[in-house]
């Protein structure tokens, strides 16, 4: 391949990388395979002088896509250049003062407040145009709502979730798949969301890093000076320490010594100049800011030989590769197992059971393999499910394969089907671990997820099995029969149709006013028109009611249950109508309020303006705004709280 070729190559393998991390917080290559074809591509670029115009060399992120709204940042967020060589650091600095500090694992969010109370707070977005999150910002568990201070100020900070609140959080999830994969995704998705009491219930930390001038020369002198007063004001400033280049390379051990007794995700460190008027001096590139650069840890590495890939099936059917391999210690723990994630992966890698492989932790945590020093490729693709025996399939979906169980009698799928149908979310039934339903298959009391109502039948063997006695039979008997009186969305999320959860099952009940019938005998027209359900869902929701034995385990299913339709206290005047809404509210506390009122009244809430919208409510009615331009080509009515509330 041509070095032309290679460098379109690799701009598209980065661009893809970091559209999956940043917008589906989902990964597709390691951080040691990212930062090795980065190289590759800077390498290139510098050789040939060829850079293209969507590079990640001088592209700063991706364009956000969440419903929140959008607004750009008073000065561009650039990235770092980054380094892995301590030395680097050193020559970097020269004869100045700097300060290392985390760089912590988590979702950049910009402050504002002004004469002392937080006013706005946003995403990093794209480096140039965030994402709106006030509302989730004011709770934030650690951050001042109001401080003493008076005029503008505006903090640039890290929000993160931390392991113990990662690991409650995850905890109180039964079924593996839906459990969160690190903190970062996990904060991610709750700075993100559009109910802040689910924020709230995460604990979400906010360290500051930096903070615009405030006016005042003492303390716009130094970054020092600014962390000092943002602590005085009661903020939590990230971790940091003095040092030049005499001392840098005894910094960076001192914090490398903390990693394995952190509570917070972070993924290296930055090394500022002390001096803010000399690193303002320096100027920036298209990309980075010269005032700042970024350590990655240089990762330690071990040779080990790969002694086997176990095939882990999920309850979607899914089979994730696990790499099995002779112990080595790395960071001071012992490893001999890490997620390959997916079949490209394992290609990627050219694997083969044999192979000398180097692994490493990512971001000195997560265990990762680096490269494979024997490429053999002779790994052998699984053409029968570990599980059942059944054949496989390989998928592929955006150029990454997957392995996938298609019987639909798997007993991991069935192990799988009942943890998730007993969750919280779902039917919530207490006392039913991931083990005991394991047993209780095995020995065949459960076989469908109606025999849970039935499991009756074998008091006497229960009680007599170990770990169980009369009083542990009792508890669970009563915690089955208390979800007999239930809601159908409970239901239809306890399914485990593919790609519905509790908030699309919701979506679905409440368009069928609550008829199971109606449910069952939809075509998929009518699931694709339910805002917030697409094409793909729909044909999944229709593929499983087509299905005579999922109708036939429904139908039993209902025979033992009681639902419990939610009334409807509020006169429906609002019924066919679909609001779309935007920008600032003045009677309502927040949107989720205004969309809560919405739909009491009968009415839909969508996230984007379409031919389908009834009216787009924004106070700022003459606003330039997208949905405003949108709203106005559709011929859809632009109204504000107060015309809503005269409707």
């Amino acid at each position: 391949m041509d070095k032309t070729s290679r460098i379109k190559e690799l701009v598209r393998l980065l661009n893809e990388a970091s559209k999956a991390y940043y917008q589906q917080d989902t990964e597709i290559m390691s951080n040691f395979q990212y930062d090795t074809l980065y190289d590759e591509l800077v390498s290139l670029e510098k050789e040939t002088g060829l850079i293209l115009s969507n590079s990640p060399t001088v592209k700063v992120g991706y364009e956000v896509i969440s419903e929140l709204p959008k607004e750009a940042h008073p000065s561009p967020m650039l990235s770092l250049d980054k380094t892995k060589d301590v030395d680097a650091l050193k020559d970097w600095l020269k004869d100045k003062k700097g300060v290392l500090s985390w760089k912590m694992d988590g979702l950049t969010v910009v402050l504002t407040y002004v004469d002392g109370e937080l006013v706005k707070a946003v995403t990093r977005g794209n480096g140039e145009i965030g994402e709106v999150i006030t509302n989730n910002a004011k709770v934030f568990a650690n951050l001042p709502r109001g401080i003493a201070y008076k005029g503008q100020l505006t903090i640039r900070g890290e929000a993160v979730i931390t392991y113990t609140e990662f690991e409650r959080i995850n905890a109180t999830i039964i079924d593996a798949e839906s459990k969160y994969k690190n903190p970062r995704n996990l904060c991610s998705g709750t700075v993100r969301q559009l109910n802040n009491e689910i924020t709230a219930n995460r604990n979400v930390s906010f360290f500051a890093f930096n903070m615009l001038d405030c006016g005042d020369e003492r303390i716009d002198a130094s970054l020092n000076s600014k962390f000092e007063f943002l602590s005085g004001l009661g903020f939590e400033v990230v971790e940091h320490m003095d040092c030049d280049a005499s001392t840098v390379a005894d910094a960076v051990k001192a914090f490398a010594d903390k990693i394995s007794t952190n509570d917070f995700p972070s993924d290296g460190l930055v090394l500022s100049f002390d001096d803010i008027a000399y690193g303002r001096s320096l100027g920036r590139t298209a990309k980075f800011p010269r005032n700042a650069i970024a350590f990655k840890w240089a990762d330690e590495e071990a040779e080990t030989i790969l002694r086997q890939v176990e095939w882990s099936p999920s309850r979607t059917g899914l089979i994730n590769p696990v790499a099995i391999f002779d112990s080595v210690s790395l960071e001071g723990t012992m490893v001999s197992r890490a997620s390959i994630h997916n079949v490209s992966i394992c290609k990627q890698l050219q694997l083969g059971i044999g192979d000398t492989i180097k692994v490493y932790k990512a971001n000195m945590i997560i265990p990762q393999i680096s490269e494979n020093l024997t490429k053999s490729g002779s790994l052998e693709i699984p053409c029968t499910c570990p599980a059942c025996g059944g054949v496989t399939i390989l998928q592929n979906e955006n150029d990454i394969e997957t392995l996938y169980c298609p019987n639909q009698d798997c007993p991991a799928k069935s192990i799988k089907l009942f943890s998730h149908f007993v969750s919280r979310n779902a039917m919530n039934i207490d006392g039913l671990s991931e083990a005991t339903l394991a047993k209780f298959i095995d020995l065949g009391y459960l076989v469908d997820l109606y025999d849970l109502y039935r499991l009756d039948r074998y008091k006497e063997d229960i009680v007599n099995l170990d770990g169980f006695g009369i009083k542990s039979y009792d508890n669970m008997i009563k915690a089955i029969d208390q979800s007999r009186n239930t809601d159908l969305v409970r239901l239809i999320h306890g399914l485990g149709i593919l790609n519905v959860g509790h908030a699309t099952a919701k979506l679905i009940v409440k368009h069928f006013d609550y008829d199971i019938e109606e449910i069952i005998s939809a075509e998929t027209d009518e699931f694709a028109q339910i805002e917030g359900i697409g094409q793909v869902i729909a044909e999944n929701i229709v593929a499983y009611f087509k299905d005579s034995n999922n109708i036939r385990v429904l139908r039993e299913l209902l025979k033992e249950l009681t639902f419990i339709k939610e009334e409807k206290n509020m006169e429906q005047d609002l019924e066919g109508k679909t609001f779309v809404i935007t920008g600032s509210l003045n009677s309502f506390a927040n949107r989720d309020e205004l969309k809560q009122l919405i739909e009491d009244r009968g009415g839909k809430v969508a996230g984007s303006v379409s031919a389908k919208t009834s009216y787009l409510i924004n106070n700022d009615v003459a606003s330039s705004s997208s949905k405003n331009k949108k709203a106005k080509s559709l011929g859809v009515p632009i109204i504000s709280e107060e015309d809503f509330l005269n409707l």
